[in-house]
């Protein structure tokens, strides 16, 4: 009997460019210097390539990305693999490391770097983002636009775009998009000055809605969508901002009265339910399980004799800091419960912004900082969490660096978490990913891939309020402008919010 000897074939993969690595090169005992840094992260399993390139003045580079008998290899100005290769290298490394060799050529040299890892983790992301993209000094404003990115691709469209409703003496500025439960449906954000109103995307109809009220501090600024009732709580603030001469925050955004006001969708009824005047209510966030929502506050009193109360906050707004409350509420009657403090950031002589429930409800994340309230100026935030089980707050080391970190989110499934960072270049915000496990350790941040690693260096725009989502708005932008430039429905106050 004749033995049959069989062939494996074992896939090679192979991107669009040289297959060869060099074989005469100096080893050396240093990690390359590449950007963005993606030296030993971890990564989602449905992440989209990690392209990269030196941080020097390299001629050429040669990288292969490995797991077991399966590579990628690049050769060129920039390491940039295919898509459909990288996903079967990341499936198949899925709960394991790709290895990572890096060589580069100066002056006719190659050098050959330490390898590092990357760690494919099979805790899988949500497959888009949204994100506000706004110039970073806020002087050009109107030139902004709400956008969405696939984080599997490089796919990239605009939501809504604030030149479509600017005419040439009337500006418009929009903000602060939100989704209920990460869901594109049903989602809401504002415009402001021409055309102003609150736009709400609910099951396909799209509304404008005008808050301006006599009962009403201001049109909802902030939100936060209940995670399954029509209801949306919002801060009303009446926000100010200067520009500093020589501190390096250079801008201070700063509010001279905030409330905490509850809008149900349906109904078109709002209600107030937090107004103290001596209070400055702002950035509230629902529970995962929808029975409390948790909000920041800062105690401050004018004196009588002040006449100008803008001019006194900016003199004293290094003064103002915010502890973290939370408020009871029961979705039978619609009712919500008096004010509990969670964490008092000013006994720390610190200020704490943006609570963000994890959606398992055991993690609290915050921006932590010297005082007021918009933290994404502030070159001193950190982000902080609390362990609701215990009560135990500690800053994230892992996830800070020594600029700005802000406007955080969680993945709908609680492993991750997205952030605005000016780590780069002091400059321009740009958003970070790291993975959190069950006991609340994060891992090394990576910057938000794109096609051509030199991206972000030659966008000159901002990333704020980066939001994870299950897939892409499909409401084109043309139809949220016609919208907005028709009339809003006027909300009705009421004192108490009713049952249906």
């Amino acid at each position: 009997m004749k033995k049959i000897l069989s062939i494996i074939a074992i896939p090679l993969l192979i991107c669009a460019c040289s297959q060869q690595l060099p074989s005469d090169f100096t080893q050396s005992d240093s990690l390359p210097s590449i950007y963005p840094d993606y030296v030993d992260v971890t990564i989602p399993v449905n992440i989209t390539p990690l392209a990269f390139e030196m941080d020097d003045q390299s001629e050429e580079m040669a990288v292969r990305y490995a797991f077991e008998n399966e590579e990628i290899i690049c050769r060129g100005a920039k390491a940039q693999p295919g898509i459909e290769d990288w996903k079967r290298l990341t499936a198949a490394a899925k709960g394991k490391s790709i290895l990572v060799e890096t060589y580069a050529c100066k002056d006719g040299q190659w050098t050959r770097f330490k390898p590092f890892s990357i760690f494919v983790s099979p805790d899988s992301i949500d497959p888009y983002i949204s994100y506000r993209l706004i110039s970073p000094s806020y002087v050009s404003y109107e030139e902004l636009t709400i956008s969405q990115r696939c984080l599997e691709n490089y796919d990239e469209s605009v939501i809504y775009d604030n030149m479509l409703c600017t005419e040439a003496d009337k500006g418009q500025c929009i903000n602060c998009h939100n989704y209920q439960q990460y869901n594109p449906g049903r989602m809401q954000f504002h415009a402001r000055q021409n055309h102003g109103g609150t736009v709400i995307a609910y099951d396909g109809k799209v509304r404008k809605i005008n808050m301006a009220n006599d009962s009403l501090l201001s049109a909802g600024v902030y939100p936060a969508w209940h995670p399954t009732l029509p209801l949306i709580v919002y801060s009303t603030n009446l926000t100010r901002q200067n520009f500093h001469v020589t501190d390096p925050n250079k801008i201070e955004v700063y509010d001279t009265a905030s409330d905490l006001i509850a809008y149900n969708v349906e109904r078109n009824e709002a209600t107030n339910i937090e107004n103290n005047p001596d209070e400055f209510e702002v950035f509230p966030f629902w529970a995962s399980d929808g029975r409390s929502v948790y909000y920041c506050s800062a105690h401050f009193e004018f004196p009588d004799s002040v006449d100008n109360r803008d001019m006194y906050l900016l003199r004293y707004s290094n003064k103002v800091r915010y502890n973290i409350y939370r408020k009871s509420f029961d979705p039978a009657s619609m009712q919500f419960g008096p004010r509990e403090l969670v964490f008092a950031a000013d006994t720390l002589g610190k200020s704490a912004t943006l609570p963000r429930i994890s959606p398992d409800g055991r993690y609290l994340m915050f921006a932590l900082g010297e005082y007021g309230v918009f933290h994404i100026w502030h070159r001193d935030a950190d982000l902080w969490m609390i362990d609701l089980s215990t009560g135990e707050a500690r800053a994230l080391q892992e996830l800070n660096s020594p600029d700005t970190e802000s406007y955080h989110s969680w993945s709908s499934n609680g492993r991750w978490v997205v952030f605005s960072s000016r780590r780069d270049d002091g400059n321009f915000s740009r958003p970070f990913f790291a993975h959190i496990d069950k006991n609340g350790k994060g891992t090394k941040p990576f910057e938000l891939p794109c096609a051509d690693p030199d991206y972000h260096r030659q966008f000159m725009k901002c990333y704020n309020i980066p939001e994870f989502m299950h897939g892409p708005v499909t409401i084109s932008p043309q139809a949220f402008a016609d919208v907005l430039k028709g009339e809003g429905e006027t909300v009705k106050y009421v004192q108490k919010l009713q049952t249906e």
